[in-house]
């Protein structure tokens, strides 16, 4: 299931309620050095980590008509011992985290991991990311 960290973390001081343009500032700028970690695990064992991506220069867009960020982390694949079964996006504050797949159409899962995910060890994976602000705005205010 797919969770959010940090939006508790925002500077609610402002006067008036907290607007979509402000929420998507905070973000953007907190988003600078963010990177995806994808985990997998064999048997009982601890979270392996898998790929370690970073925030491709540039990709960070906010989209004012949909209110949406849009961008792009990127890096390699160290390890492909066991499957991708989990992912955590971390940037200063905020992070995402949930299950991802290599699969489509699996159940449950948050995330689909893109094509250029193969599994291959040095291989260069690419992972594209939207967040909708509206959905982020209404968990902040319902807190």
């Amino acid at each position: 299931m797919k969770r959010f960290y940090g939006l508790e973390n925002l500077d609610l001081s402002h006067h008036g309620s907290l607007q979509a343009s402000t929420l998507a500032q905070w973000l953007t700028h907190d988003l600078q050095q963010s990177q995806c970690h994808i985990y997998g695990c064999i048997a009982d064992d601890d979270t392996i980590l898998l790929a370690t991506l970073s925030l491709v220069p540039d990709s960070l867009v906010y989209d004012t008509f949909d209110q949406r960020l849009d961008f792009v982390v990127a890096g390699p694949i160290v390890r492909n011992d066991c499957v991708p079964l989990t992912y955590r996006l971390q940037g200063n504050q905020f992070a995402i985290s949930g299950r991802c797949s290599m699969i489509s159409k699996v159940c449950g899962v948050d995330l689909y991991l893109h094509g250029s995910y193969t599994g291959s060890v040095g291989d260069e994976a690419r992972q594209y990311f939207s967040v909708s602000i509206k959905p982020l705005l209404k968990l902040i205010k319902s807190a």
